[in-house]
C-alpha cells in the first residue's frame, strides 16, 4: 500500500501519548491529581490533532506531496478517538462516573455545552468520514465537513474558557488556528501556489 511505513508511522506517534500518560498516571508521576491532568492533556491533544489534520491541505499545497493528505483522515480519526477518551476522562475522574451531576456542571460551568457541542460535530464528521458516506452524500459531503472550521472555533473558545487566567498558550493555538484558516482564502491560496512555483522553477 501506497505511503504505508508513513501511516503506521503516523499511528505510532497518535497512540503513543495516551498509553504513555496512563503509565505516567499510573506511576503517580502526574500530581496529586492524575485524573485531571488526563483530562487537560487529552483535551488539549484534540485540538492540537485538529490543528495538524487542518494542516495537511497547506501542507500539501504548500510542498506538492499528496503524502500529507493520504493521512488527512487518520488524523481526523485520531483527534474523534482523543475526544473521546477526553470525555470518558471527565465522566470518571470528574463526574465519578454519576452523570446525574452532568446537567449541575453544563449549568455551573458553559464551557462543558460548548465542548460537548463540538464532540457532536465531531462525531457527525467522524461517522460520514468513509466513502459510501462521500458517494452517497456527494456535493453535501464537502459542505458537511467544512463544519471542522466551527468545530476548531468551538474547541478554542472551550480552552480559552477554562484556562482564561493565563492565556500566552491559548493564543499560540488560536494563532495557528487563524493562520491555517487564512491559508484557505481563495485568493491566499492562489498567491502562494504562485509563489512556491516561482521559488521552485524562477
Amino acid at each position: 500500500m501506497r505511503y504505508s511505513f508513513w501511516r503506521i508511522g503516523v499511528f505510532i506517534a497518535a497512540a503513543i501519548w495516551p498509553l504513555y500518560w496512563l503509565y505516567e498516571a499510573w506511576g503517580s508521576v502526574l500530581g496529586p491529581d492524575p485524573g485531571k491532568v488526563l483530562v487537560d492533556r487529552l483535551g488539549l491533544g484534540t485540538l492540537v490533532l485538529l490543528l495538524i489534520t487542518l494542516a495537511m491541505t497547506p501542507m500539501q499545497k504548500l510542498t506538492g506531496w499528496p503524502g500529507w493528505i493520504a493521512v488527512r483522515r487518520q488524523l481526523g480519526l485520531w483527534c474523534f478517538a482523543y475526544v473521546v477518551l477526553h470525555l470518558s476522562a471527565y465522566g470518571v475522574f470528574i463526574l465519578g462516573l454519576d452523570l446525574s451531576q452532568l446537567g449541575v456542571e453544563l449549568r455551573k460551568r458553559p464551557y462543558i455545552f460548548v465542548g460537548s457541542l463540538g464532540f457532536v460535530l465531531l462525531l457527525l464528521l467522524a461517522l460520514t468520514s468513509n466513502r459510501y458516506s462521500q458517494r452517497r452524500l456527494g456535493a453535501r459531503w464537502k459542505k458537511l465537513h467544512r463544519l471542522v472550521y466551527l468545530i476548531l472555533g468551538l474547541g478554542l473558545l472551550h480552552m480559552l474558557w477554562i484556562v482564561r487566567a493565563d492565556l500566552k498558550e491559548w493564543v499560540v493555538y488560536a494563532s495557528i488556528g487563524v493562520l491555517l484558516l487564512v491559508l484557505r482564502v481563495p485568493a491566499v491560496v492562489r498567491c502562494g501556489f504562485r509563489s512556491t512555483v516561482t521559488g521552485r522553477f524562477g
